[in-house]
């Protein structure tokens, strides 16, 4: 009797544990087909989820809410090419959604292609690391790197050439930069860590993000290149960084 109650109870928690895998896209074997690409880094699957690729970022493409940047046609055109049609598994980082509520997640084809990896390596995304998101971040930066050296994609395009920080006083400036300029103070703020490169440019570090650098004043003194999108309030310029993979040392 015993025997036989537990296997019961065996198939009970197997069709139950199947059936919250399957819903929830958490085993490493379910496939589901991508139905659409929105754009660089962003697909819908059959099902109607929304899944933001983790850990990158692609230009963005043209449309009525929002502008274009350069390469965010040929990003959308590489995601297409890469998955359009195919069947992906998910693969979850630490947090499942980002701040739209879009699924954030690795996307894995069925012959084991890491599409966010690729389309790094084509240069086509840039790394885009929130701790503590950091699945893949060291296989992602290797990559970043070496299409960089290589100057794929964008990093072949005059649009994403480093320039001045101090070019953000005079010149508009749209979605994400490289910027140089050599830091010269460090505010320390209750909530945040500020690298003050020029009166009204700086860079923000919040506190909860400090344990992932050595020390912000590591940078004082230094040229560094930032990595990131500039924002605007009145006359001063930041960029939030959250890694120090946004900040490249000079040397």
């Amino acid at each position: 009797m015993r025997k036989a109650v537990f296997i019961g109870l065996s198939l009970w928690l197997a069709v139950v544990g199947a059936y919250r895998w399957a819903n929830l896209g958490e085993r490493p074997d379910v496939y589901q087909e991508v139905e659409y690409v929105y754009d660089g880094d962003t697909v819908k699957l059959a099902g109607g989820q929304r899944v933001r690729l983790a850990n990158i970022n692609a230009p963005e493409i043209e449309t009525r809410r929002k502008r274009g940047e350069p390469g965010g046609n040929e990003a959308k055109q590489a995601l297409q090419a890469l998955v359009q049609g195919q069947k992906v598994r998910l693969e979850y980082d630490a947090q499942r959604q980002d701040k739209y509520g879009r699924t954030l997640a690795h996307l894995f084809t069925e012959d084991g292609l890491h599409v966010n990896l690729a389309l790094v390596k084509q240069g086509w995304a840039v790394a885009n690391l929130h701790p503590p998101n950091l699945k893949y971040a060291e296989t992602i930066l290797t990559a970043q790197n070496e299409a960089e050296q290589a100057k794929r994609g964008i990093w072949g395009m005059a649009a994403y050439a480093p320039r001045a920080i101090e070019t953000l006083r005079y010149k508009k400036s749209y979605g994400w930069q490289r910027l140089v300029g050599k830091v010269v103070h460090i505010h320390a703020k209750s909530k945040f860590v500020q690298l003050e490169f020029a009166q009204d440019l700086y860079v923000t570090i919040p506190r909860s993000n400090l344990k992932w650098f050595s020390s912000p004043y590591a940078y004082l003194g230094a040229r560094v290149e930032v990595r990131g999108w500039p924002a605007r309030r009145g006359k001063k310029v930041t960029v939030l960084v959250r890694h120090p993979s946004a900040l490249q040392v000079l040397r």
